[in-house]
C-alpha cells in the first residue's frame, strides 16, 4: 500500500504580522495534487494541523476544504491534534467529519476507545492497523495512562513511561498479516529542531527515545519537529517535517511530504516528494547600498535584513522602499552600540552642552546622521533665540 505522511501544516501562521494564507493555501493544493498524482491509499497528518487552538474561519475553511479533496478522491484521510491544536475541538467535529470520509483524533484514547483504527488499501486490499498518539501535554499524560492503561497514577513514571505505556496499549493489536503503522505528535531523543518549534513543549521532559516504537512497526509517522529527519531506532521513525517554512529559523529546511511503500512482508520504503509552493524565506546582510543594489534578484522571497552600518534617519523607510518583502530589519551586533557611549556617560551630564548630549543619545542609539545634528542645532537655536 501507498501512504503520504505530512504534518505541522500551522494553517493560520503569520510571519511578522504578514498573511500567509494564500501560500498554505498553495502548499495544501500541492499536497493533495501529489497524493492523487501517486494513488496513495491513506494520508497521515500528524498535527499542529493549525498555528493555534482558535483559528479563523478562513483558516478552518481552508483545512477542511484539503481534507474533503483528500476525500473524495478516495483516499483514508486521519488527522490528529498537536500542540498548536484544540483537541476538545477536533473530538467535537469527529462524528461530523467521519460522515465525510475524514478520521480526526483529538485526545489519546484506548485501542478499544478508538485509538487504534484499521482501513484496507483500496490499491491491494492489505489491511492497515494505526495507532494514533496526539499531543500530550504533562499536564494530562498521568491522566490518559491511566485511562488507557489502568495505571493508578502513583504507580506510573516520569512523561516517557507514560508515553511508552499508552503506546504498549495501542500496538498491542500489531500482527505479521497487517501493515502496523503510528502516528504521533511527540518529541523523540536525537530529533533536532527545525526552527520554530514552540521549545517549551519540545524539550527535557517533553522528549522520549525512540525505543518506545515496538521494533513491529512497519513505519512511525511522527509530527512536531519540522526538520524533515529520520531518527534511529528499532523501527523506521520519521518526521515529515513543515510542507511551509514557518519562520526564518527554517529558512534553510528541506519542505518535502514522505511518500510510503509497504506491504505486511516488506520494510516501508520512503520517498521524499518536494513541496514547491511557497515563498521561500532567506536572510541578507550588508550595507544599505549593497542590500538595494539589485532588489529583482531576491524575488518574491520574505526577507530578514541584517544592516552592517551605523543607522541614521530615515533608514528603515529607505529599505522598505526599495525592499517591500522586508519582514524584518535590524542592525548588525556590532553597530548596534555606539563605541563612544561608554565614556559619554563617564561624563557629567551638567558638564555636557544639548548638543553634546542629543550626540550622545544618537551614539546610544546607533544613529549616524549628521543631518539629524543640524537640524537639533537649529531647533534648539529658535528656541533659546526666542523665535519659536
Amino acid at each position: 500500500m501507498k501512504l503520504l505522511h505530512t504534518s505541522d501544516w500551522h494553517v493560520g501562521k503569520t510571519l511578522k504580522g504578514r498573511s500567509r494564507l494564500d501560500e498554505q493555501k498553495a502548499v495544501l493544493a500541492e499536497i493533495v495534487e501529489l497524493a492523487v498524482e501517486h494513488e496513495v491509499d491513506a494520508v497521515l497528518v500528524a498535527g499542529d494541523v493549525y498555528e493555534n487552538a482558535s483559528p479563523t474561519a478562513e483558516a478552518q475553511k481552508l483545512v477542511i476544504t484539503t481534507l474533503l479533496r483528500l476525500a473524495r478522491a478516495g483516499i483514508e484521510v486521519v488527522a490528529i491534534a498537536g500542540n498548536h491544536d484544540h483537541g476538545p475541538t477536533f473530538e467535537a467535529y469527529r462524528p461530523l467529519m467521519r460522515q465525510a470520509g475524514i478520521r480526526l483524533i483529538g485526545s489519546p484514547r484506548s485501542a478499544e476507545q478508538g485509538g487504534v483504527l484499521r482501513f484496507r488499501a483500496r490499491s491491494t486490499g492489505e489491511e492497515a492497523v494505526l495507532a494514533t498518539l496526539p499531543f500530550l501535554s504533562q499536564r494530562y499524560a498521568v491522566r490518559a495512562a491511566e485511562v488507557i492503561t489502568q495505571t493508578p497514577a502513583q504507580n506510573v513514571g516520569a512523561y516517557d513511561q507514560m508515553i511508552r505505556d499508552v503506546l504498549a496499549n495501542l500496538t498491542a493489536g500489531f500482527t505479521d498479516q497487517t501493515v502496523n503503522l503510528a502516528m504521533a505528535h511527540l518529541t523523540v531523543l536525537g530529533g533536532r529542531l527545525g526552527g520554530g518549534e514552540r521549545e517549551a513543549q519540545s524539550i527535557m521532559e517533553y522528549s522520549v527515545p525512540a525505543a518506545i516504537f515496538p521494533i513491529d512497526a512497519h513505519y512511525v509517522a511522527l509530527g512536531h519537529l519540522h526538520r524533515r529527519q529520520s531518527v534511529p531506532a528499532a523501527a523506521p521513525v520519521h518526521y515529515s517535517g513543515a510542507p511551509l517554512a514557518v519562520d526564518f529559523g527554517e529558512q534553510d529546511n528541506t519542505n518535502v511530504v514522505c511518500l510510503i511503500e509497504v506491504a505486511p512482508d516488506t520494510p516501508a520504503r520512503v520517498t521524499d516528494l518536494p513541496i514547491r509552493s511557497g515563498r521561500r524565506l532567506r536572510t541578507v546582510t550588508g550595507t544599505v547600498e549593497q542590500l538595494v543594489a539589485d532588489p529583482t534578484a531576491y524575488g518574491e522571497d520574505f526577507l530578514r535584513v541584517r544592516v552592517t552600518q551605523a543607522a541614521y534617519a530615515g533608514m528603515r523607510e529607505h529599505l522598505l522602499e526599495a525592499l517591500p518583502n522586508a519582514l524584518e530589519i535590524r542592525l548588525d551586533p556590532q553597530f548596534s552600540v555606539s563605541p563612544h557611549t561608554d565614556a559619554a556617560r563617564r561624563t557629567p551630564a551638567a558638564a555636557r552642552t544639548p548638543a553634546e548630549l542629543f550626540a550622545d543619545y544618537c551614539a546610544s542609539a546607533a544613529v549616524d546622521d549628521p543631518r539629524l545634528n543640524r537640524l537639533f542645532d537649529e531647533l534648539h537655536d529658535d528656541l533659546t533665540s526666542g523665535r519659536a
